[in-house]
């Protein structure tokens, strides 16, 4: 199960990123975090960008929508998506558990 806040149509939870994989893929729930593998590698912010674009293309939400709050530079990051509602997260992460 994902931890996440929702307040004024945002949802805010927690990504545990594994960078460096060999896909790019939602790999489901990590101790009450998202789990996400991006084959991106964490130089210049590429697996940053990837992990926007990974979470917006699974929410069905602009690329704009998604934010990083804080943790630019850790494996564990908070992230804030607008435009979301929580069945939406739901959603990805027991599909993942199949």
């Amino acid at each position: 199960m994902i931890d996440f806040t929702e307040k004024d149509g945002c949802l805010t939870f927690r990504v545990y990123v594994v960078p460096r994989a060999s896909r790019s893929e939602i790999a489901g729930a990590h101790d009450g975090a998202l789990r996400v593998r991006l084959a991106a590698a964490p130089v210049d912010g590429a697996a940053n960008r990837e992990l926007i674009a990974v979470l917006a293309k699974a929410l069905h939400v602009s690329r704009s929508a998604v934010a990083i709050d804080a943790g630019h530079t850790s494996k564990i990051k908070r992230v804030t998506v607008s435009q979301c509602k929580r069945e939406s997260l739901i959603t990805i992460t027991a599909q993942k558990r199949r």
